[in-house]
């Protein structure tokens, strides 16, 4: 099933403190930023109640991140299909989170921060990107056939965002292959 709940306050506070511990952890990497993504985000943004945490780097520092996060339990899963990303599985007993430690400037990160910008901008396009996951939620319980339903509107947020066609094809192929 594909649980798809109203934002909850909880969700800030949770980054907050998630972005205090992966700070902790990776003292000794040149971190460039930790951002918050994905749909908990974005407020008033219905969501899948998961924290996406992008933690940035440079190219040079990704194999020293992934590395300072397995010491704390994470486990790497490889970049799964997409360039530049390499997402990470929580140790037992953290709260769900999707995190991935993400190239500075990758097009996987300009993905996630576009994405998260335009909902935050524009109450009309949250709302309505809130609704088509509640009905695909209720529709399927297949995340890659969730995934799918979703990808036109994003794609076409992409697209406003200046994505090109090129970068938005290869986004639109990965997140076929790749679920986190």
């Amino acid at each position: 099933m594909i649980s798809v709940v109203d934002f909850d306050l909880e969700w800030p506070k949770l980054f907050a403190a998630l972005s205090q511990r992966y700070g902790r952890t990776l003292v000794d990497v040149d971190v460039v930023a930790i951002e918050h993504v994905g749909s908990t985000s974005v407020p008033g943004l219905a969501a899948k109640p998961v924290i996406d945490v992008d933690i940035v780097v440079e190219r040079r520092d990704v194999d020293a991140a992934v590395t300072a996060l397995e010491s704390i339990g994470f486990e790497s899963l490889g970049d799964l299909g997409i360039t530049d990303r390499w997402a990470m599985r929580e140790p037992a007993g953290w709260i769900r989170t999707n995190t991935y430690v993400v190239v500075a400037g990758s097009a996987a990160l300009r993905n996630h921060l576009a994405v998260r910008d335009a909902l935050r901008a524009d109450d009309r396009l949250r709302d309505r990107y809130g609704a088509l996951k509640r009905l695909l939620a209720t529709e399927t319980d297949d995340i890659d056939v969730y995934i799918d339903g979703k990808s036109s509107l994003l794609l076409g947020i992409l697209e406003d965002a200046g994505m090109s066609a090129d970068e938005r094809a290869a986004i639109a192929d990965s997140n076929r292959l790749s679920s986190p």
